[in-house]
C-alpha cells in the first residue's frame, strides 16, 4: 500500500512538473473554444459567383478542447460526433499527410479527382487542420496535445459544421499556444482547409463562423446587418446524398457563369435586405419564395423537399433550402421557413424534424 501511494505520488510530481515546463515555455494546460455554425438566408450557390448571399451566426456551435497529452510530439483526435475511435498521430507522419492532402487538391483542381477523392475520412480535415495552423502561425509543439471536439452543429446540412469545426480548432489551438488572436490570419487558414473539404470555399461560412452576427457577404467583404427578429424555424429534411462540393461543381458544370441566373438571386438578395431592415415578414416571405423557385430552376432542390416547401406556401409561410441542397436524392439539408406558426404538423406528415435556433451575436471565441 505504501509503495502504491508512493508511485501514485511520483507520477503526481511528474504530471505537475510536465504542467510547469510547458506553462514556461508558453503553453497552457487546457483550452476550449467555440464557433458557431450558420444559416444562409439568400444567395447560397450565387456566393460563388460574386453575388451577394445573405447569411447569420446561429446558437448551435462546435466546441473544442485543447489539453497537453504527455511530453511525446503526437497529436491525439477524438471526435465523438464525427468519428468513433481516437487516433494518435506522430507531428512527422501528421506533416507527410499534409504534403499528401496538398497534392490530391492539386489534382482535384487538375480534374483527376473528386472533391471526395482529396480528404477520405471526417479526422483528415482536423490532421490538415492542425499542420495548416502549427506550420502557418511558426508554432512549437513543446509536447503531445490531445484535440477534442462535440458539436451539435448537423453534419452536411448547409449549416456550416464544417467551419465551425475547423475556426473552433484553430482557435483552441492558437490560444493554447499562446498566439495573439488575429482574424485574419484565422480567416486564411480556414479557408484553406475549408477548400479541402468543398473544393473552392465562397469564404462565407468562415466568415460568419468567425465574426458572428448577421451579414451581406459578396466577393469577400462583408456588411453587418440586424439580426432577424421575424419567426424563423428549421427543418431537417436529412443529410443530402451528395456532398456541397459536389453540388457546387454540378452547378458549376451545367451552368457556369451563366449571368442571368445570378443576376435574380443578387436582385433576391437586395430585396430581402430590406425587408430584414424593415423586420418586414410580408416582404421578406416573397424575397424567400423568389429563392426557392431559382434554386429550383438550378436544379438543387429535391422533389419531396420542393414538395414540403410548396405546402409550407399554401399555409403562408415561406420556405427554402439553407445550403447547397442536393444533386441527387431526396433530402437536402436544412430548410428555412418563415411562418407565423411552427409548421410542425407538416414536419409531422412529411417525416421532417423541426429545430430550434436563434441567432449569434458573437463569432468564435475562447471560453
Amino acid at each position: 500500500m505504501v509503495s502504491q501511494k508512493r508511485e501514485n505520488t511520483r507520477e503526481k510530481r511528474g504530471r505537475n512538473a510536465l504542467h510547469y515546463l510547458r506553462e514556461g515555455i508558453g503553453l497552457r494546460f487546457e483550452v476550449k473554444a467555440v464557433a458557431p455554425g450558420k444559416l444562409i438566408l439568400t444567395g447560397e450557390h450565387a456566393v460563388v459567383y460574386g453575388r451577394p448571399a445573405l447569411a447569420m451566426a446561429v446558437n448551435r456551435n462546435a466546441q473544442v478542447f485543447v489539453t497537453m497529452d504527455g511530453a511525446a510530439e503526437t497529436v491525439s483526435f477524438d471526435l465523438p460526433n464525427v468519428t468513433a475511435p481516437k487516433e494518435s498521430f506522430t507531428l512527422r507522419a501528421l506533416r507527410d499527410f499534409h504534403a499528401r492532402v496538398r497534392r490530391n487538391y492539386e489534382e482535384f483542381l487538375a480534374g483527376k479527382l473528386s472533391i471526395r477523392e482529396v480528404l477520405l475520412k471526417p479526422v483528415d480535415l482536423f490532421q490538415y487542420a492542425f499542420v495548416t495552423v502549427l506550420d502557418g502561425l511558426h508554432l512549437k509543439m513543446g509536447g503531445g496535445v490531445n484535440v477534442r471536439l462535440n458539436s451539435n452543429i448537423p453534419i452536411g446540412c448547409g449549416m456550416g459544421s464544417s467551419a465551425a469545426a475547423i475556426l473552433s480548432v484553430l482557435r483552441g489551438l492558437g490560444h493554447y499556444y499562446r498566439v495573439d488572436f488575429r482574424p485574419e490570419w484565422y480567416a486564411r487558414y480556414s479557408l484553406e482547409v475549408e477548400n479541402m473539404q468543398h473544393g473552392k470555399a465562397s469564404g462565407l461560412d468562415t466568415y460568419v463562423s468567425l465574426h458572428g452576427g448577421c451579414v451581406r457577404f459578396q466577393q469577400g467583404a462583408a456588411q453587418e446587418l440586424p439580426l432577424p427578429r421575424m419567426p424563423l424555424y428549421i427543418v431537417q429534411t436529412g443529410t443530402p446524398a451528395s456532398t456541397t462540393g459536389e453540388a457546387v461543381s454540378d452547378v458549376a458544370r451545367r451552368l457556369g457563369a451563366q449571368v442571368r441566373v445570378w443576376d435574380d438571386f443578387e436582385t433576391v438578395a437586395n430585396q430581402m435586405q430590406r425587408a430584414l431592415e424593415q423586420d418586414n415578414l410580408k416582404d421578406f416571405q416573397c424575397a424567400m419564395r423568389d429563392n426557392h423557385r431559382l434554386l429550383n430552376t438550378i436544379g438543387v432542390v429535391p422533389d419531396r423537399v420542393a414538395e414540403f416547401v410548396a405546402a409550407v406556401e399554401e399555409s403562408g409561410g415561406a420556405a427554402k433550402i439553407c445550403g447547397a441542397g442536393a444533386v441527387t436524392g431526396e433530402q437536402a439539408g436544412m430548410v428555412l421557413v418563415a411562418a407565423r406558426e411552427a409548421p410542425a404538423d407538416l414536419c409531422a406528415k412529411f417525416g421532417y424534424e423541426m429545430l430550434t435556433v436563434r441567432p449569434d451575436p458573437l463569432g468564435v471565441r475562447v471560453v
